[in-house]
């Protein structure tokens, strides 16, 4: 008899250590919507620098993630990342599997990126720059982005923050809508 009431207690505690360990894994995810990306050909960037930036976007979207065990923060920060790298490359091998994982409600597995959160802010917040110099609609929409994700990032970087302030009373604060929800955004 004693054996049944162990045997019971031990499987009752494994069930709830099992439930309790899938409702921590999932999550609500608000998927980013991204049939066609909102640059076109016009962009200043070729292909391939689409693509990585988009790898390296969709690895920090899932990092942050997972590092903070899906706040509501940190899932509403990795949208607007993640709908960013799918907008650059919406076929890009990463940026599809961490979406698609996330609306499983699955945290995907850390990797190590190219980058540290600081250097990729350091690199994206240059890229916007230069973008910002070539002119253009586009350019100048995707140098936004990129300059205010950079002071995001990494608000220790004065000249991130600088910039992204500067844009902000220039130009008032950025609409995401654009990039996360397209269908949303147009008239």
């Amino acid at each position: 008899m004693m054996r049944f009431w162990q045997a019971t207690a031990v499987f009752l505690m494994t069930v709830s250590l099992l439930r309790a360990e899938e409702g921590a894994k999932s999550f609500a995810w608000n998927a980013p919507k991204v049939a066609v990306s909102v640059f076109t050909r016009d962009l200043g960037m070729l292909d391939s620098e689409r693509e990585e930036y988009a790898t390296n976007l969709a690895t920090l979207a899932a990092n942050r993630v997972v590092s903070s065990k899906a706040t509501a923060s940190a899932l509403a920060d990795a949208r607007r990342i993640l709908a960013l790298a799918l907008q650059l490359s919406p076929r890009n091998k990463r940026a599809v599997v961490v979406n698609f994982q996330f609306t499983k409600g699955l945290l995907p597995e850390v990797t190590d990126g190219a980058y540290s959160p600081q250097v990729f802010a350091r690199l994206i917040l240059t890229r916007g720059q230069l973008l910002t110099k070539q002119g253009g609609e586009e350019n100048q929409k995707l140098a936004r982005y990129f300059i205010q994700l950079a002071a995001e990032l990494d608000p220790k970087n004065d000249d991130a923050v600088y910039a992204s302030e500067l844009q902000r009373l220039d130009h008032g604060a950025l609409d995401w809508t654009p990039i996360t929800d397209p269908e949303a955004s147009k008239p």
